[in-house]
């Protein structure tokens, strides 16, 4: 005959420290499961149908794939608005530049989260900075190799006059990160400046990837600086500049110029010869209220308000001054030429 073992009653102590063992496991995995949806879901929302490839046009999308980046052809017969490719990552601002994407991107929370995204020359990311603020400009040097963006602090225009930015500028070769720009020296008129309100935007690179153009602006004033990245140093060169855009010759620069005051219809589009330091308007006559980007060396491609009901529009204009404004991806913003 077998004989059982006595059955031992648990203490109310001993159950409650079992009941507090399993919940621990289950949260646990509740935590684990969670982190990787997300981290799924966050894979999924950077992963896109297409990669960077020269000959095509980049930009965020308002219409069909809204909000996500889409591209067609820079030139040729398959230019039109039903050759697009959609189903890029989501991007608020977008720019890319050989095999190197940058894609700011906001989430919705209290309070709202945004970051920047590095991205591969298959659009997959590479690496997530967390961002205060409202992504607002962003660049990627010819080479892919230095990357920037601006971040509205406070404010959502440059029309106004009360506005806060921080411009970041990252080495994506050596991983080193400028979290903001206002660290830089910064002389002004032949003399080192100091000031509490300075704020750069807008940068644009050179070829060197040393060297840089950027906006600064202080007591209600902007500038055109130029920086040196070894040197860590920006030297103001010009007044009244906003947003430059180097050309691919590096020869000038397009950018915008308050013509007028006030909020309604600021600015005027224009392309700065740096050898002569000669500047002239485009045959674009609205007000842009955008950094450029140059799809070749002899055209400029800029979003404005959308017509037909839609968010926004990509214009086209000579750089020289000549021709007119052509509409050219109707539903669409953050234009970038890879070539």
């Amino acid at each position: 005959m077998t004989v059982s073992a006595p059955l031992t009653r648990r203490s109310p102590r001993s159950r409650i420290v079992a009941v507090a063992m399993v919940a621990a496991v289950l949260v646990g995995v509740a935590v684990a499961y969670t982190l990787h949806a997300a981290q799924r879901a966050r894979s999924a929302d950077t992963t896109s149908a297409f990669g960077l490839d020269a000959g095509q046009l980049y930009f965020r999308s308002t219409e069909a794939g809204a909000g996500r980046v889409a591209r067609l052809p820079v030139s040729g017969p398959a230019a039109r608005k039903d050759a697009r490719t959609t189903g890029g990552p989501s991007c608020e601002r977008f720019y890319a530049a050989a095999r190197t994407g940058l894609c700011l991107q906001r989430r919705s929370g209290i309070p709202p989260k945004a970051y920047a995204v590095v991205l591969d020359a298959r659009l997959r990311e590479k690496r997530r900075i967390a961002l205060t603020g409202i992504p607002d400009r962003a660049r990627v040097s010819a080479s892919g190799r230095m990357l920037s963006w601006t971040m509205f602090a406070t404010g959502d225009s440059y029309a106004g006059s009360s506005f806060s930015t921080r411009t970041s500028i990252l080495d994506t070769r050596t991983g080193y990160l400028v979290k903001n720009m206002e660290e830089i020296p910064l002389t002004l008129r032949g003399r080192r400046y100091h000031a509490p309100d300075v704020n750069y935007w807008g940068v644009t690179f050179a070829e060197d990837d040393n060297r840089f153009y950027a906006t600064v602006s202080t007591k209600g004033r902007t500038y055109l600086v130029r920086g040196d990245m070894r040197k860590w140093a920006a030297t103001a060169l010009r007044e009244n500049v906003e947003c430059p855009s180097l050309s691919p010759d590096n020869t000038r620069l397009a950018f915008k110029k308050r013509v007028r005051k006030g909020t309604s219809d600021p600015w005027r589009l224009y392309v700065l010869d740096l050898r002569t330091l000669r500047e002239h308007p485009v045959a674009e006559r609205r007000s842009v209220d955008d950094q450029a980007a140059w799809l070749d060396d002899d055209t400029l491609a800029y979003a404005l308000p959308g017509e037909g009901g839609r968010k926004s529009d990509i214009w086209s204009a000579p750089a020289d001054g000549s021709g007119k404004a052509a509409l050219l991806v109707p539903g669409g913003s953050s234009p970038a030429a890879v070539r």
